[in-house]
């Protein structure tokens, strides 16, 4: 299979618990979100989020934004970028998940060198 048929079907195991409930992600929901972050995200955000075609994303910089407002640009994206909405395939729910993971629990703590 080609990645662009992988990625297809990766895309469409994720929608459909999305489509499920906007409750809280449960912790296997979590794992793949994570995976859906550090994988598809870090296609453009860099594979450890220290930036690529888009920019970097470590936690003292995402701190900067409130959780709604990072949910809302992973739910429409930014218009005139490269950064795509992914509300087709998350749940309100699972992008503030991510927002909140990327403020309090992304691996990725600062760009800052001592």
């Amino acid at each position: 299979m080609t990645t662009s048929v992988l990625r297809s079907l990766l895309f469409a195991a994720l929608a459909v618990p999305a489509l499920a409930s906007d409750e809280l992600p449960g912790p296997e929901r979590q794992a793949e979100l994570e995976t859906l972050l550090y994988q598809d995200c870090g296609s453009c955000h860099g594979m450890t989020l220290r930036g690529g075609l888009g920019p970097a994303l470590p936690r003292d910089r995402m701190q900067g934004f409130s959780p709604e407002a990072l949910a809302h640009l992973i739910q429409h994206g930014i218009p005139g970028s490269a950064m795509p909405g992914w509300k087709a395939l998350l749940s309100d729910a699972e992008a503030r998940w991510l927002a909140d993971h990327l403020r309090t629990d992304n691996r990725l703590e600062t760009l800052q060198r001592d």
